[in-house]
């Protein structure tokens, strides 16, 4: 039986956390196969960014058609982009492969999930102001799913997020805008619980986790988003897909391999020992 193809539409991360290193290991370990469109290349590490080199929009294009015609394409996820040219070119070449917020069974649409990065774990900005309603317009429109953190959903929104009933408000605030369901992340917030909050447009789920007091996050939102995606391209249900991605985040936190002075990667392996 073939993989399910995912295709990730992200920055590259040199420190192999988060963008694209972060989504490959994801979506391999989750039983996907994974392909990408390098949006940027970055030179970033644990302590934070230090140079972004963005691509040219038709570069970004050529990835993805390339993939598409080929070997195609189950499902997607954006990740860092950067501009508001990006954004459109994005935008547009994904619904020429038919990307569709609906993930009903059958004939189904390609299933997108939009990871609205904004800004990196040292505080590098990782999207131009200005290309921020270009996402909001264009992108969430065609997304099954948004998986925004605390800041950001405040951002796309212009609402406060910061108890849980102003979560779930900005969560239908992102639906009214076009997304297909929101995944407003709570690991921004204080508290001994981490509370995710998913709305699918019909009914409010709380995915509740205790509070893991480390510093090696990095690339939990690629990661998380990259996960889902694989879910979705597997033909899981929206709601099973997120279940299992937050698990699997939860794990990858867990096993951790504490590397680097500064904010540290995950450990994609999630406890399995590699291959031999």
């Amino acid at each position: 039986m073939k993989p399910a193809r995912i295709l990730t539409v992200a920055g590259s991360d040199s420190g192999g956390g988060a963008g694209i290193q972060g989504d490959l290991k994801t979506i391999e370990r989750l039983g996907g196969f994974a392909m990408t469109a390098v949006t940027a290349v970055t030179a970033q590490n644990t302590l934070g960014v230090h140079g972004v080199w963005s691509l040219p929009p038709d570069a970004v294009e050529r990835q993805i058609g390339a993939v598409a015609d080929d070997i195609g394409v189950d499902a997607v996820k954006t990740g860092m982009l950067d501009s508001v040219a990006l954004v459109r070119t994005v935008a547009a070449v994904l619904r020429r492969l038919g990307v569709a917020r609906s993930v009903a069974v059958g004939a189904r649409p390609v299933p997108l999930v939009v990871d609205p990065v904004m800004v990196a774990k040292g505080g590098q900005a990782l999207l131009a102001e200005e290309a921020r309603g270009a996402l909001r317009d264009e992108l969430l429109p065609l997304a099954a799913l948004v998986t925004p953190n605390v800041p950001e959903a405040e951002v796309l929104t212009g609402l406060p997020a910061g108890t849980l009933e102003q979560r779930e408000l900005v969560a239908r605030r992102l639906v009214e805008l076009g997304a297909g369901a929101a995944l407003v992340k709570g690991g921004h917030t204080e508290g001994e619980t981490v509370v995710d909050l998913f709305f699918d447009g019909h009914e409010v789920r709380l995915f509740n986790a205790a509070r893991v007091h480390t510093q090696h996050t990095h690339g939990t939102g690629c990661t998380l988003s990259a996960a889902v995606a694989t879910g979705l391209g597997q033909g899981l249900p929206l709601a099973q897909a997120v279940e299992r991605g937050i698990r699997y985040v939860q794990a990858a936190i867990a096993h951790a391999p504490g590397l680097g002075a500064g904010h540290g990667p995950l450990g994609h392996a999630a406890g399995q020992a590699p291959w031999t």
